[in-house]
């Protein structure tokens, strides 16, 4: 047998050979983790193929798209705003997202990052405009919540998860930074005054307090030196009501003589002129201390 008969007779098998090993290499898709891949019949939607092996129909069905479902990020963006109390603000943004439903994503919008930043920067700002520039700044979180929320609300339609929606920063321009500033000095003063108002008259109400501390423990000190008296002269008292008139004599005798004393210890030299009746008054003063009429 001549070897072109040979290869004549086998041409048909060796070509149905190679169809079948072509048949089983376009049937036979293998997606990976990271992907999902969208097959079209003629131009319309067949299947979803998800991570794995898959079989298509060869020649019939065509992988049209090859779509990441990994997250993504888009770029920074930064976009004015206006607050409720007309100032202009700039906010910068950042968005987080994944694709969920690639039929919805390749059939329903071309450019997917474009898109999502115009509905972001939409959000922002009407959000922003509801609010005061006080507000905007210290209601941080709820502003981020808000936005996040309407952004996925947004985008479900195109088949998209919205991860992180984030607004990062809210910058002012010079003019109303310099506006703000002045208004913190203002009220860093405001303050400083206040404290030293609020210092000097704690100071006057301690002194007061202090002064009417003093004048308590006076009035204390005159009282217990009141009843002393009081109580010196009830014995006096007694002792006269006891012993009659010859007590009342020995007390004046007694406060003679210690006058007569305390002018005797005068410093210096000096000529003191004693009365003669001090002598008598000496004298009463030991015959009653004696015991003697």
């Amino acid at each position: 047998m001549e070897p072109t008969d040979f290869i004549g007779g086998n041409a048909v098998l060796l070509a149905l050979a190679a169809f079948l090993i072509l048949c089983i290499f376009l049937g036979v898709r293998i997606v990976p983790q990271s992907e999902k891949h969208v097959v079209e019949r003629f131009g319309r939607l067949r299947a979803v193929l998800g991570p794995g092996i898959n079989f298509v129909v060869p020649f019939l069905d065509v992988v049209a798209h090859r779509i990441s479902i990994l997250e993504r990020q888009l770029p920074n963006a930064m976009q004015d705003a206006i607050t409720a109390d007309n100032v202009l603000v700039k906010v910068e943004t950042s968005v987080f997202y994944r694709i969920t439903e690639p039929e919805k994503t390749v059939y329903r919008i071309r450019d997917v990052d474009a898109a999502i930043a115009t509905t972001v920067a939409g959000i922002v700002r009407s959000e922003i405009g509801k609010l005061e520039l006080d507000q905007v700044q210290s209601n941080r979180a709820d502003l981020i919540a808000k936005v996040r929320e309407q952004v996925a609300a947004m985008v479900d339609d195109w088949g998209i998860e919205v991860t992180r929606a984030e607004v990062l920063d809210v910058n002012l321009d010079d003019a109303t930074r310099a506006a703000m500033l002045q208004q913190l000095n203002a009220e860093r003063a405001r303050r400083a005054l206040v404290t030293e108002a609020e210092g000097r008259k704690r100071a006057v109400e301690l002194n007061a307090d202090a002064e009417l501390y003093a004048a308590e423990q006076e009035a204390k000190a005159r009282r217990v030196l009141a009843d002393a008296e009081a109580y010196a002269t009830g014995v006096i008292s007694g002792a006269i009501r006891d012993n009659g008139l010859e007590a009342a004599q020995y007390q004046v005798a007694l406060k003679q003589v210690e006058a007569l004393t305390a002018v005797g210890k005068g410093e210096g030299k000096q000529v003191i002129l004693v009365p003669a009746a001090a002598m008598d008054a000496f004298g009463d003063a030991f015959r009653m201390l004696k015991g003697k009429p």
